[in-house]
């Protein structure tokens, strides 16, 4: 998938972007807000810090997919 390429998800360790194993249950973001759906969704849309845009390239549902996924890692 295109997030493995940046992001571990079965361990803590840094790629080119933060882990994201354990998202959910973290305090803040790397941007400092709260972890939540929409926080979350927001970043995958908006990118930043290298990380492209991916608002014009996943539909509402894979991104619903994505969220999902991520609350269970």
């Amino acid at each position: 998938d295109q997030c493995a390429v940046c992001h571990n998800v079965d361990t803590d360790e840094k790629k080119i972007g933060p882990s994201l194993k354990g998202l959910f249950t973290r305090d803040k973001l790397k941007n400092g807000k709260k972890v939540t759906d929409d926080t979350v969704r927001a970043v995958i849309n908006t990118g930043g810090n290298g990380m492209p845009s991916y608002a014009d390239m996943l539909s509402d549902a894979e991104r619903d997919d994505v969220i999902a996924y991520l609350h269970t890692i």
